[in-house]
């Protein structure tokens, strides 16, 4: 329904209209305390690039955030990155993240990103406190912040905004009648527009989530998804039916689809009970960081790579570079 009404499909979203007028008017107030500079932002002693988007739900943001961290790797670059941590529980900010870190603790998306880069991460809904604890303990030349595009609290050299190229901006109101946080204007004012899919304008550059093989989570055993048999997907993230659409032309048979809320808590008997004797469950890796605990021998997951094309992207980097040297 609310994929529905963020579309302009159902007339119900004229009746939120007040809401989202009222949450212009207070997000739209807050950007402007610190554009006149009644509000100050903390800066950090090195460079910060914020990774984020203008809608709610999944756009590939963090998908993008794996690709700069590794592309600053393979450059020499040692980058950090920071998190509010959402759906984390810590018992206490800034958390630092080490390889016990759960996701119950850091949330989904860090422990991903750290597990998949090795790059220092660290949490918290005040995000320049998270930067400070990176700094005291490691030797970083580069923050990328995983969203935080609305979060001014902590001031920023480069913005880039990854946007879903075939949803894009729904009817274009703000929440809760629509799907952005910001209006589609805010683009005029970032440093790179990341398209996810659909089709990218000369402005923007071109991104493809690029899947590889299903990884068994108890093995780490490699298939191709054709190869898995009686396949149940379920899927915890922003649009699930992107994920679902991605292992059917990866030559996938569904059995079933199991959509889950994004950063939605999973207990052992929750998933265990999504399948049958001789069925095999596929999930997102994001989903996997969550899972691994209890992980059995018939659950895999898909891990997918951002694949940015043309040449924007060097020219990208080589810009995030130059705030190093």
């Amino acid at each position: 329904m609310i994929a529905r009404i963020w579309a302009g499909e159902s007339p119900l979203w004229l009746l939120l209209l007040p809401l989202s007028w009222l949450y212009g008017l207070v997000s739209g107030g807050i950007r402007l305390l610190y554009r006149l500079g009644l509000k100050r932002a903390w800066r950090a002693p090195v460079p910060v690039v914020v990774v984020g988007n203008l809608t709610a739900g999944g756009n590939g943001k963090t998908p993008v955030v794996i690709w700069l961290v590794e592309q600053l790797q393979k450059r020499g670059i040692r980058p950090g990155v920071v998190s509010r941590g959402y759906g984390g529980k810590a018992a206490r900010y800034p958390l630092l993240l080490n390889p016990q870190t759960t996701a119950e603790e850091a949330g989904d998306e860090p422990v991903l990103i750290y597990q998949r880069t090795g790059a220092p991460v660290a949490v918290s809904p005040a995000r320049s406190e998270a930067v400070r604890a990176l700094l005291a303990e490691h030797a970083v030349q580069i923050i990328i912040t995983d969203d935080g595009l609305q979060h001014y609290a902590l001031a920023r050299d480069k913005e880039i905004v990854v946007i879903d190229g075939v949803r894009r901006f729904g009817n274009g109101w703000w929440l809760p009648a629509g799907p952005m946080r910001e209006r589609a204007s805010r683009l005029k004012t970032v440093d790179a527009v990341i398209v996810n899919g659909g089709v990218a304008k000369p402005s923007e550059i071109a991104m493809l989530l690029r899947p590889g093989r299903a990884v068994n989570l108890l093995t780490g055993e490699r298939r191709e998804i054709s190869q898995l048999p009686s396949l149940v997907a379920m899927a915890g993230i922003g649009h699930p039916p992107r994920f679902f659409t991605t292992l059917e032309q990866c030559g996938a048979r569904l059995e079933k689809r199991i959509p889950l809320a994004d950063h939605q808590p999973l207990t052992p008997e929750q998933v265990k009970a999504f399948t049958v004797p001789g069925q095999t469950l596929i999930m997102t890796e994001k989903d996997a960081v969550k899972c691994r605990a209890f992980a059995q021998p018939h659950w895999w997951y898909l891990p997918v790579d951002a694949e940015l094309s043309g040449e924007q992207p060097e020219q990208l980097l080589n810009e995030l570079i130059a705030l190093v040297h």
